[in-house]
């Protein structure tokens, strides 16, 4: 059995019923990892890609979404200032909080938002992001798109002190950026990436509600807490701060911090969609995460204390 961590990145339930009424028309468990056979990088388009009304709508929309948030003062990319000051004490809470929940709880009948306490989960191997394209998207998103995850990804690197990088030699990150058409047909990529995946885990990604902005799927082995493998899937739609928000949150919450906190500010780990970008408060996470003093595995009985004691060095004791 593999455990799979599933993280959803959704819009905020004002925000999409209004947009619904402003565009009315517009459409982790045991087993041993293995090789698997994936399909190659998309190539390139040989001529501009032409746009399916599904796709047209969709951009539209996400483009209204993108506009909502920011003139109400979201989508901040400063990273967090004056105004929002946490301490020590903050730091350890939402690391626990994040790194040692789930958002949500899998079973046979479905996938529900419940809050649901788990062990600490992180990547052993190097982390090998194979970066996917549909041939929606245009050769020079596709240069822009690269740049931006292979700069994220050096950043991460840095942060964790662990090995994450682009890297097309036995991938086991998948970063598919599709449109709606394209991930309607990713099912056979997502079950060859991830073989124990269920018939519903596939549609949370082939019939993706518009009210998810990306979506990634992690899993571990057994109870060990060690990620192996992952896969995340991002509209090709979006506008670019929406889109370089997704990939920043998908590929940080695949690291190993699952869940979202209200009290996680300044975060991208917070459903309130008020920072775009990773900020410090998030790197410090990482680096808690990957500190060697912990380990796949723990509970949060175990971590707790290693954890305040990480934050309390971090942060110089402030409390």
């Amino acid at each position: 059995m593999t455990y799979l961590t599933a993280r959803y990145r959704r819009a905020l339930p004002a925000l999409a019923a209004a947009l619904v009424l402003a565009s009315c028309g517009m459409q982790d468990n045991g087993g041993t990892a293995r090789a698997v056979a994936v399909p190659h990088p998309m190539a390139a388009p040989a001529a501009p890609p032409v746009e399916t009304p599904q796709s047209a709508a969709a951009r539209a929309y996400y483009g209204q979404v993108q506009q909502a948030l920011l003139s109400q003062g979201l989508l901040r990319t400063d990273g967090g200032g004056d105004d929002t000051p946490y301490t020590d004490r903050m730091l350890a809470e939402n690391f626990m909080r994040v790194a040692l929940f789930d958002e949500y709880d899998r079973s046979s009948v479905g996938t529900v938002q419940r809050q649901t306490r788990s062990e600490l989960r992180r990547w052993l191997a190097p982390v090998r992001v194979g970066l996917r394209f549909g041939d929606s998207v245009s050769a020079d998103k596709r240069a822009t798109d690269t740049a931006r995850v292979g700069s994220y990804l050096a950043r991460l690197a840095t942060v964790t002190g662990h090995p994450i990088s682009l890297n097309d030699t036995a991938p086991n990150f998948f970063v598919y950026i599709v449109s709606e058409d394209e991930r309607g047909r990713l099912g056979p990529a997502l079950t060859a990436a991830l073989p124990q995946l269920t018939a519903m885990d596939v549609a949370g990604v082939t019939q993706m509600p518009r009210s998810t902005y990306c979506i990634v799927y992690a899993q571990s082995e057994g109870n060990s807490g060690v990620y192996t493998r992952a896969f995340a899937v991002i509209r090709a739609e979006h506008p670019d701060l929406l889109r370089l928000s997704c990939i920043h949150e998908e590929i940080a919450q695949a690291l190993g911090l699952p869940n979202d906190s209200p009290t996680a500010r300044p975060s991208i780990f917070n459903d309130d969609e008020e920072f775009a970008l990773l900020t410090r408060q998030d790197e410090l996470m990482l680096k808690i995460l990957y500190n060697p003093a912990l380990h796949p595995g723990m509970l949060l009985s175990e971590a707790q204390p290693i954890v305040e004691t990480l934050a309390s060095r971090l942060l110089g004791g402030e409390s």
